[in-house]
């Protein structure tokens, strides 16, 4: 969004956890959380507040201070409470005009209910898969609703809600080292722990690979014996030839040079 098109009177809090790299598993600023700093940052740099619930001293939140924020709220609670009454409770009395979040955490449950929940405790509207908030016009939000194959749905909602950020939103900015080391990262007790038993009762294991199921061929001439024996492997699946030649190589050539009559 284009400065002229900043809203400085705007209030909009930004709700960010902390990411996991899908290869080395490493901790990181999760994609779709930075997506709505991102958007925050672009509608009301002044009046973005940057909130987590969670553990202070977790360096993958510097990574959000880095993209030019000076300050990085944090509701301090256990690893193992549920952070919406948390949330719920500070957002009812800060009293924020938009709440933005990702769609889904990259860690924990990753369940996608957060703006629910949030809309639910706060009794604010909930859209969901935003990619652009376009303008702030007496109350009322025009946004850009991300929809399959590129496609966008035109909303127009009233102030306050909540919006979920999709990856088709504006790419986040690069996070930059000195910014980040020197942001202050403000811890505040929650007021309110509520133990998440339903979590607590799970274990969590890495997940494996299902096995693909072949398809099944049954060659009938020499030349699909020999197309499949001297076919490519792929990666997009397989084929199981059930056949009994005395060699597969040898046997399916012979037959194809038998059957083209070049020998007798």
């Amino acid at each position: 969004m284009q400065p002229d098109k900043q809203n400085a009177n705007l209030r909009i809090a930004a709700l960010v956890s902390v990411g996991k790299h899908p290869g080395s598993g490493r901790a990181r600023r999760a994609e779709q959380d930075a997506r709505a700093v991102e958007m925050g940052l672009s509608m009301a740099p002044q009046g973005l507040e940057v909130l987590h619930a969670g553990d202070p001293h977790a360096e993958a939140l510097r990574a959000y201070a880095g993209m030019g924020l000076k300050k990085l709220r944090i509701l301090q609670q256990g690893e193992s409470a549920d952070a919406v009454p948390a949330l719920s409770q500070y957002l009812d009395q800060s009293k924020p005009d938009i709440i933005l979040t990702g769609v889904r955490a990259e860690s924990g449950e990753s369940s996608g209910m957060m703006a629910y929940l949030l809309g639910e405790k706060l009794g604010m509207p909930v859209v969901t898969r935003i990619a652009e908030i376009v303008s702030i016009d007496n109350g009322q939000a025009n946004l850009l609703q991300a929809l399959p194959r590129g496609q966008r749905r035109a909303l127009r909602v009233p102030l306050p809600f909540v919006a979920s950020v999709d990856m088709a939103a504006a790419a986040p900015r690069q996070s930059a080292f000195g910014p980040a080391s020197r942001a202050e990262m403000e811890a505040k007790d929650a007021g309110v722990e509520v133990l998440d038993e339903v979590q607590a009762s799970w274990s969590e294991a890495p997940a494996r690979k299902r096995p693909k199921r072949l398809k099944v061929v049954k060659a009938k001439t020499a030349a699909d014996r020999f197309k499949a024996a001297t076919a490519k492997s792929s990666g997009d699946g397989g084929k199981v030839l059930r056949d009994k030649p005395a060699s597969e190589m040898a046997q399916a050539v012979f037959d194809l040079l038998l059957e083209e009559g070049v020998i007798r």
